[in-house]
């Protein structure tokens, strides 16, 4: 199991929208084997909710997806379906460094 961190800046978030959050991060984890760790933060923006996702995958790479709507629970939704495109895409694979690395 990983690592999630959840913050909230600017603004109170409940505890079920906390650990629905960490379910979240847990489930798109195991769409790759390469995720060491999750980040969620949630903020104020001027029209609603602000949501930030993030991946730290092995190798180094970072995985972020952003969004804004009405409400916190709605943007969270949101960047769940930006990280889960994604996870799906070549980025969520570390790439290989050094002698013989593939084109």
């Amino acid at each position: 199991m990983i690592p999630v961190t959840v913050t909230a800046r600017h603004c109170a978030i409940q505890d079920d929208l906390r650990s629905r959050a960490e379910v979240i991060v847990r489930r798109l984890a195991q769409l790759s084997p390469f995720v060491q760790e999750g980040a969620v933060v949630f903020d104020a923006g001027p029209t609603g909710g602000v949501v930030e996702l993030r991946l730290h995958l092995s190798g180094g790479r970072v995985l972020v997806a952003t969004a804004e709507a009405d409400e916190h629970r709605s943007a969270l939704d949101l960047a769940e379906g930006r990280l889960r495109g994604q996870l799906e895409g070549p980025a969520a694979r570390p790439q290989r460094k050094g002698r013989g690395a593939r084109a």
